[in-house]
């Protein structure tokens, strides 16, 4: 799936979650979104846990 497919169904789902859970279910759905993002990137590579938390570094 290409990045614009994904950025559509992610749309869409904010969408819907708006619609159902009004703001607070909008607030929600973009929170869990995000860290579902990070954990994506995580396991795929892409992202260095170690960076983003500061461990790892000689001092």
């Amino acid at each position: 799936m290409n990045a614009s497919r994904t950025g559509l169904l992610a749309g869409l789902l904010l969408g819907i979650a708006a619609a159902v859970g009004g703001f607070i279910g909008f607030l929600i759905a973009l929170v869990l979104g995000a860290i579902g993002l990070i954990v994506g990137r995580v396991l795929d590579g892409e992202l260095d846990i170690n960076a983003v938390i500061g461990r790892g570094r000689d001092r």
